[in-house]
């Protein structure tokens, strides 16, 4: 989020996480940036703030994406996983949250989660968040976007909520379509074969730690690009089903096509659910760079595992910019009135 928000002009004053890798990563690309390492429940706001060198009021912006897990789809399948506020660490990291914005009382906030935070089941939260902020002062909105329809080459779906204690912000539009019309003036998806298409040169990679599949590696081959397993079931009409239909998560051997959208990076790194590279292997770190829109020459920390979560956890710059644009130009308009005023 800090390169997009960055991008729009702000400057970030402090940053915080619990990962110690993480930390350096921040280091090697925001070195003049205070870097808070723990978790958010035993870090006071005195102290960010110190870090910061600001006093409460005196913030524009306070940016954060509590972790998603808790309120992700994948825990209508982990029946055994808490969801929502139940979960510890949603309570703590959104509680921590909640709890900062309280403290030190910036101008505007912008939270970023997965979808899931507004299903039905998981809405308690979203609504605990909106009610707090509303209480504190803040003219609140939640908004599901997609990456796609702000520039990135990735469908990524995802809950932002922003805030402000000086009226409300106006949702930035979207730049893109997946089949603009004739009366918009918005551009078509930018697709993975438009990003990746220069990284592209290695027509053998299998051998280099990006073999993909496992057991069904084969199976894998035989996938069409934007493709994925139920490409072998019978409902497709395959000759020789392998599968059930939706027997397997829906990632399983997906495979990206060139004049598509990558599908969401996710943040484990795995050889059988993707989506994977059109030529049947895992995707690299420099691809997924490209997918989420981050720069070429940022600076990973920790193994290829580690690096791959970091990349897969990160909202793309892209969608942070264009709402932190959105957030700039208001705080900027409200700022002219007063002196008007």
């Amino acid at each position: 989020m800090d390169i997009g928000v960055e991008a729009a002009g702000f400057r970030v004053a402090v940053a915080t996480d619990a990962d110690e890798t993480c930390s350096r990563t921040y280091t090697a690309n925001f070195s003049d940036v205070p870097f808070v390492v723990g978790k958010i429940g035993r870090i006071s706001t005195e102290e960010l703030l110190k870090k910061a060198g600001l006093r409460p009021g005196e913030a524009d912006l306070l940016v954060g994406g509590p972790p998603c897990p808790a309120f992700s789809k994948s825990r209508f399948y982990r029946t055994d996983k808490p969801r929502a506020l139940d979960d510890p660490v949603a309570q703590e990291t959104v509680g921590g949250y909640l709890r900062v914005l309280k403290e030190a009382r910036p101008k505007t906030f912008l939270l970023e989660n997965v979808k899931g935070l507004a299903y039905g089941v998981h809405r308690e939260a979203l609504d605990h968040i909106v009610s707090t902020a509303e209480d504190l002062g803040y003219t609140t909105s939640w908004h599901i976007i997609n990456a796609a329809d702000f520039g990135a080459p990735q469908i990524r779906e995802r809950c932002l909520v922003m805030g402000s204690l000086r009226g409300s912000i106006e949702l930035p539009q979207r730049s893109h379509s997946k089949s603009p019309q004739d009366n918009e003036i918005l551009l078509p998806w930018v697709c993975a074969g438009d990003v990746l298409s220069d990284l592209d040169t290695d027509e053998n990679a299998d051998d280099d730690g990006h073999f993909a599949g496992g057991q069904h590696h084969h199976l894998l081959q035989g996938i069409p690009p934007g493709e994925n397993y139920l490409h072998y079931t019978s409902k497709r009409g395959h000759p020789n089903p392998q599968f059930e239909w939706r027997s397997r998560y829906w990632s399983f051997l997906l495979k990206l096509s060139p004049s598509m959208p990558s599908w969401t990076i996710q943040a484990r790194r795995s050889n059988n659910m993707g989506p994977f590279h059109w030529r049947s292997r895992i995707l690299r770190i420099s691809e997924i760079k490209r997918l989420q829109t981050f720069p070429d020459d940022f600076v990973l920390a920790g193994n290829v595992e580690r690096q791959w979560r970091q990349i897969g956890n990160a909202v793309p710059p892209i969608v942070a910019a264009r709402f932190a644009e959105a957030i700039k130009k208001h705080l900027t308009e409200k700022s002219r009135a007063r002196k008007a005023a």
